[in-house]
C-alpha cells in the first residue's frame, strides 16, 4: 500500500488569498494528498503569496530558499508558488529559484490539478496569462467549519497608483448570483452559520454581468445580491468585504439596515484623509465624500462597526497632509484600522515618482497613527461594557482552553467560559464584562439557537 502524499500550504496576505488557499487545499485532497502542519514534512509545498507589501514578498523568498535547499536532498519534492508574487514575477521567479516546479497566478487557483498533472509529467510550468476564471466548482477544504469565505467577484478594474492588485489579479469577473446561492446552500447543509462574501472591490459586483433594470441601473449589484442570498435557511450571518468608497451607495446601507442576517460591520478603506493625496492615489473620491458615507451608515445603523485601511508616507505627503489623516481617524473613531507605510511596488506609477519619503519619516508617521488607532479603538470598545452581545462560537481560546471564542455581529473578537465541543457553531448571548481595544471578555447569559 502506497503512503499518501502530503502537502502544506502557507498563505500570505488578504482574505482573497485565504479563500484561494482553501480551494487549492480542496483540490489537493481530491487528488489524494493529506495536509501536514510542517512544510518540512510535505511532499508538495505551496506558497500562496502577496505582493501588496515588500516585506511579505521578501518573506516568501526566504521561505523558498529553505525549501529549494531541501529539494536538492529530495528531488521528488514539488515546489509551487501561487498568488500575486507568482503573477507579478512569472518566469523571473524560475530564474531566481530554478528549483520551482509551478508558478501560477491567482486566476489559476481552480486549475491547480491540471497544472500539477503537467508538472508530474515532467514539465516546469508557468501559468500567468490572463484567462476567464472558470466558475468556482471546487470543494474547498475550509479552515473553519463555522464560518466560510465565498468569492463573488474576482479581479479589480481600479487603477490606484500605489496598488499592484489589478496587475496581478486581472480584470473584474463576477460570479452569477445563482452559482453563489448554490454554494451557500451547500455550506448551510454542511452546518456553516456565517458567510463572508469576498471581492477585491466588492461594490463593483455585477457591473460586468449583462442586464439592467427598467430604472437603468445594473441588474446585478451587491445590494441585489444581498437580497437574493438573505433567505437561505441555516445561514445566520452575512458579511462582505472589501468596499470602495467610490461605489458605496446609500441603497446598500439601507439593505444592510433592512436585512437581519447582514451584520452591522463595514470595511471601507480610506487610505488618506487628504484630498491632494487621494487624487495622487487615483482613488476617485474626497475625504468629504468618505465622511458622508460614514455619517450615512451611522444614521441608519448607529452601532455599526467600521474598519478601514490607511497608508502613510505616500510620495509627496507633507506633515500637514498626514495631519489630515490623523484628523479623520480622530473624528470617525474606527473600531479597527489596518495601517501601513507606503511601499513602492513594481509596475505601479507611484513607484516611479521622485518625491519618495525617507523610511524614517514613514516609520514615525506610522507609529503616531497606530498610537491614535489604539486610543480610538479603546474608546469604541467602551460601548460594549455591560452589554449583551450575540456571539457565534468559532473556536477555543488558544491561551485559555477553559474559554471559547467567537465574534460579535460587529466582528469584535470575544472570549467567554465554555466547552467548545458543546458550544461550537452556536449563537450565544454573552454579557460583556471586560473590554480591550480589539477584543472583549464576557459570560454566558443564554443560548440563542440549538446546534
Amino acid at each position: 500500500m502506497t503512503t499518501p502524499r502530503r502537502y502544506n500550504i502557507t498563505t500570505f496576505g488578504c482574505q482573497m488569498n485565504k479563500a484561494d488557499s482553501e480551494r487549492m487545499a480542496g483540490i489537493l485532497e481530491e487528488m489524494g494528498f493529506l495536509s501536514v502542519e510542517d512544510p518540512n514534512e510535505a511532499d508538495l509545498v505551496l506558497y500562496n503569496t502577496c505582493t501588496i507589501r515588500d516585506n511579505a514578498e521578501q518573506k516568501v523568498y526566504s521561505y523558498l530558499g529553505r525549501q529549494a535547499k531541501r529539494k536538492h536532498e529530495n528531488p521528488n519534492l514539488t515546489l509551487v508558488v501561487a498568488g500575486c508574487v507568482a503573477q507579478q514575477e512569472g518566469e523571473a521567479l524560475l530564474r531566481r529559484v530554478p528549483e520551482l516546479d509551478l508558478v501560477m497566478g491567482p486566476q489559476y487557483a481552480n486549475q491547480l490539478q491540471d497544472l500539477l498533472e503537467q508538472v508530474f509529467g515532467g514539465s516546469q510550468v508557468v501559468a500567468t496569462e490572463p484567462i476567464q476564471i472558470v466558475e468556482d466548482i471546487t470543494k474547498a477544504r475550509r479552515d473553519s467549519d463555522t464560518t466560510a469565505w465565498v468569492n463573488v467577484i474576482y479581479g479589480c478594474n481600479e487603477r490606484c497608483t500605489y496598488c499592484v492588485v489589478p496587475n496581478v489579479r486581472g480584470i473584474e469577473q463576477s460570479r452569477r448570483p445563482e452559482a453563489i446561492r448554490t454554494e451557500m446552500i451547500e455550506l448551510a447543509a454542511q452546518g456553516y452559520k456565517e458567510v463572508t462574501l469576498l471581492g477585491q472591490n466588492i461594490d463593483a459586483y455585477g457591473r460586468d454581468l449583462p442586464g439592467s433594470t427598467p430604472e437603468g441601473r445594473h441588474k446585478y449589484t451587491l445590494t441585489d445580491l444581498l437580497y437574493f442570498l438573505h433567505d437561505i435557511p441555516g445561514i445566520e450571518r452575512i458579511r462582505f468585504a472589501t468596499s470602495h468608497p467610490r461605489y458605496f451607495t446609500e441603497r446598500l446601507i439601507q439593505a444592510c439596515a433592512t436585512l437581519p442576517k447582514v451584520c452591522e460591520y463595514f470595511h471601507i478603506p480610506f487610505q488618506s484623509g487628504d484630498n491632494q493625496i487621494l487624487k495622487a492615489m487615483s482613488r476617485g473620491y474626497t475625504h468629504e465624500k468618505y465622511r458622508r458615507i460614514i455619517h450615512t451608515i451611522r444614521h441608519y445603523l448607529p452601532d455599526a462597526s467600521i474598519t478601514a485601511d490607511a497608508i502613510v508616507g505616500f510620495p509627496g505627503e507633507t506633515e500637514a497632509q498626514f495631519q489630515n489623516t490623523l484628523d479623520l481617524v480622530a473624528e470617525i473613531g474606527f473600531d479597527q484600522l489596518n495601517t501601513a507605510a507606503y511601499s513602492p511596488r513594481p509596475g505601479t506609477p507611484a513607484a516611479q515618482w521622485d518625491n519618495q519619503l525617507p523610511d524614517a519619516v514613514k516609520a514615525d508617521r506610522l507609529q503616531r497613527l497606530n498610537h491614535l488607532v489604539g486610543t480610538k479603538a479603546a474608546e469604541r470598545s467602551q460601548r460594549y461594557q455591560g452589554r449583551i452581545e450575540e456571539i457565534l462560537v468559532e473556536g477555543c481560546n488558544p491561551r485559555d482552553l477553559t474559554q471559547v471564542m467567537g465574534r460579535t455581529r460587529g466582528n469584535r473578537l470575544t472570549f467567554f467560559p465554555g466547552d467548545f465541543a458543546e458550544l461550537k457553531g452556536q449563537l450565544i448571548n454573552v454579557k460583556i464584562t471586560e473590554v480591550r481595544p480589539f477584543s472583549l471578555t464576557g459570560e454566558v447569559v443564554q443560548r440563542l439557537a440549538p446546534v
